[in-house]
């Protein structure tokens, strides 16, 4: 099993569980709680954006991941999905297009529980050149729906987050 989370603490739920919402209504972490944004980021092709972690990160080794990361003290989940895109990617945020669900999941790093919500998003910058931080990521790629079994990779049966989201990202690619 790769290493990451423990499979029975997490839960996904769709928009749909919290109601209609706006990207001005998102989640605000209360004090206590620790939250992660995700991005799912789409081409004019309609093809969602990962990144494959190395086998030396502390989480999700060796598997494929979307954009994102932890929310600082202080800043909306908004601000971190912004500065995540940026720092990650080199590109900048254009327009929230739709908040996909919200993750509870407890990591087997001893750090708790954590709440994640992930989105998909519109970009702007060269698409064709993200600037990745190598230490961190080994590859890049742009999954279709003929590609979705690959973001399986090196995840235990039910680990299967990131397909998940993507999957349901590209249900609102263009045609």
């Amino acid at each position: 099993m790769a290493r990451g989370w423990r499979h029975a603490s997490w839960r996904w739920r769709g928009p749909e569980g919290y109601g209609s919402w706006t990207p001005d209504q998102a989640p605000v972490p209360t004090d206590g709680e620790t939250w992660a944004i995700g991005a799912v980021i789409l081409n004019q092709d309609g093809r969602a954006f990962a990144q494959k972690r190395s086998p030396h990160r502390r989480l999700f080794l060796d598997c494929w991941d979307v954009v994102g990361g932890h929310v600082e003290p202080g800043e909306s989940l908004l601000d971190t999905l912004a500065r995540e895109v940026e720092e990650e990617t080199g590109w900048r945020l254009r327009r929230v297009r739709r908040l996909l669900g919200i993750t509870t999941w407890t990591g087997d790093d001893g750090n708790g529980t954590r709440h994640e919500a992930d989105y998909l998003v519109e970009v702007d910058g060269d698409l064709e050149h993200p600037t990745l931080d190598w230490s961190k990521h080994t590859a890049c790629d742009w999954f279709g729906p003929n590609d979705l079994s690959r973001l399986k990779e090196n995840r235990a049966p039910g680990e299967y987050l990131i397909h998940d989201l993507i999957a349901t990202a590209l249900q609102d690619r263009p045609d």
